[in-house]
């Protein structure tokens, strides 16, 4: 099993925005998200950690402005926590070794698919293409990539 964790040579690479929103629990604005609309196949990770998080076939298009997903890749890497600010209640994921803010999961996904959407900021993912995976040690997650159709 891989070693996923938040090292201070990952925390130094961080963009002023990727650190804003995965260490001061921030949200990038709606639509600015470099991976709102990526179709390619392959794995999203925790920019911080690089723990396997969503995979490119649970993606979909919600209308929401951010990247969202039907479940994570690896339930366990995925914490889930009861956010109480801006005044509501909503559930914030926070990826399970690095610690880092992700976004937040509603109920009101694609009800044939489980029902969630967990609506994730671009700047706390790093993607790695299907044909990349294997030799940055993903190799693992390619059952559930699938070739688009």
């Amino acid at each position: 099993m891989a070693d996923y964790r938040k090292s201070q040579e990952a925390m130094t690479r961080l963009t002023p925005e990727q650190y804003r929103v995965t260490q001061q629990s921030g949200t990038e604005l709606p639509g600015t998200g470099e991976y709102l609309h990526n179709k390619k196949p392959g794995i999203y990770v925790d920019i911080v950690s690089g723990e396997p998080l969503f995979a490119s076939s649970d993606k979909y298009e919600s209308g929401c402005g951010w990247p969202s997903f039907t479940r994570p890749v690896e339930p366990a890497n995925v914490k889930e926590l009861r956010d109480t600010s801006h005044g509501m209640t909503r559930t914030e994921v926070r990826s399970s070794s690095g610690d880092s803010h992700l976004g937040h999961v509603f109920p009101d996904g694609p009800a044939d698919r489980g029902g969630l959407r967990y609506c994730i900021n671009s700047a706390s993912l790093r993607f790695i293409p299907r044909d990349k995976m294997e030799a940055e040690g993903y190799g693992a997650y390619l059952d559930q990539v699938k070739e688009p159709k």
